[in-house]
């Protein structure tokens, strides 16, 4: 979708389409169109209206040479011209008898690198109607949120406009989609379309549409400030680095005592709070380009103290006070298990010997496959004896918070000291 006039983006390129402003020197499109033709994606359709004759000159049908890199474009272009404009979805309705079988539907105005074909196998997987690319951002309290149940099925779609809880996930649309053709059904409609209001949102809740989370490089290059952003991220290499065909670094954070004040067994979600300079740590781990991923030992959930829902609302707000402050973690994963029983309320289910509690590595193996971590490129992070066992018997760095000998890596007195001697 190459129509839009991206009328707040005017400052650094007024004369020609938002998809064909430059980083590093290369057209947003082109640096699309590229990652598409690397993943075998070569049929494309791009439907266009403003200033559409700058983007069909520039690609033709796709057969011609890149006048930045010299070689093929190496895919097949036709296009879709609005000469009225039909929302940013009407296109797909004039288009419905050439799009027969799932599609990927992508915004050509934000800059991505993203291992498309693991976006689409998950698609298959799931069997919905639509898959929303979702991510954690540095801006959570003013873009869209999407609100998931633990098997990735969308159940709500908070606008922007819409309250919103006190606290939520860190979960945004990135607007790069997978459809089914079958949402195109039924009459045509009049007029102009909105894709999310339209016909993604109203999906949200019906069992039809999944949520597909992943840390790699999505963003929207609306304003100047975050066109800036973007390419200095491309310049870095970090917009490369994340797809997740390439192996990634992580720093593992241990949760209480590492992110949060120590309270013992935290059970009460007044009771959370981030420890001074958590906020600006993450913010530099996400800008170097390392995933950040809590493991955390969580008993109270075995011991029947916590129930899961309770315990999702506390990291609900753990993330809600990040993205505050402009920072996200890129997953969080716990282990609810205990192998002490006796307590009253406990859950038996969860009273096992298991390999996921610290100082067992089995958290951090997790993330490694989901996420394809070189674990001897990242570092655990904690504040006990438990967290640096994890992290030896998984293979990575180990950063030890405060006093004490258990064989680490390193020592430092707070996450934000140890992140400021991190280096790209």
């Amino acid at each position: 979708m190459a129509g839009g006039r991206g009328t707040r983006i005017s400052s650094v390129a007024a004369d020609i389409p938002k998809p064909m402003i430059k980083i590093a020197g290369m057209p947003v499109l082109e640096h699309q169109l590229a990652c598409l033709a690397r993943q075998g994606f070569t049929d494309v359709i791009i439907t266009v209206s403003h200033l559409a004759d700058v983007i069909m000159e520039y690609f033709g049908d796709g057969s011609g040479i890149s006048p930045v890199t010299g070689k093929p474009f190496g895919v097949h272009i036709t296009y879709f011209k609005e000469d009225e404009p039909l929302g940013n979805a009407g296109a797909l309705f004039r288009l419905r008898e050439q799009l027969t079988e799932d599609f990927l539907l992508l915004n050509a105005d934000a800059l991505f690198d993203v291992d498309l074909t693991r976006f689409v196998a998950y698609h298959r997987e799931k069997g919905g109607l639509a898959t929303l690319f979702v991510h954690p951002n540095s801006h959570p309290y003013d873009s869209a949120l999407i609100v998931t149940d633990g098997d990735g099925c969308v159940e709500r779609w908070l606008t922007r406009e819409e309250p919103r809880p006190a606290f939520y996930h860190n979960c945004v649309n990135a607007g790069l989609h997978v459809l089914s053709p079958r949402l195109l059904e039924g009459p045509m409609p009049l007029g102009k379309v909105d894709l999310d209001r339209g016909i993604l949102k109203p999906l949200a809740g019906t069992g039809q549409m999944f949520a597909y989370q992943s840390p790699e490089y999505v963003k929207d290059m609306g304003t100047p400030e975050r066109y800036a952003a973007v390419e200095a991220d491309f310049l870095r290499g970090t917009v490369q680095q994340k797809n997740l065909q390439a192996p990634q670094r992580a720093v593992f954070l241990d949760r209480d005592g590492t992110l949060n004040r120590y309270v013992g067994f935290l059970r009460d979600i007044k009771d959370f709070s981030l420890l001074d300079g958590v906020a600006e740590a993450v913010r530099r781990i996400n800008a170097l380009g390392y995933l950040a991923i809590v493991v955390t030992n969580q008993p109270v959930v075995a011991r029947g103290e916590v129930s899961a829902q309770e315990l999702d609302m506390i990291h609900c707000k753990m993330e809600t006070l990040l993205g505050a402050a402009g920072a996200y973690l890129d997953a969080v994963y716990y282990c609810p298990h205990h192998p002490h029983k006796g307590y009253a309320g406990e859950v038996a289910a969860l009273k096992i010997e298991c390999d996921c509690r610290k100082p067992k590595p089995g958290l951090l193996l997790r993330a490694a496959r989901d996420f394809n971590i070189d674990l001897a490129a990242s570092f655990m992070v904690g504040d006990s004896e438990a967290d640096i066992l994890a992290g030896k018997a998984a293979g990575c760095k180990t950063v030890l918070l405060g006093e004490g000998d258990f064989s680490q890596d390193k020592t430092c007195a707070s996450l934000l000291d140890f992140v400021k001697e991190l280096t790209v």
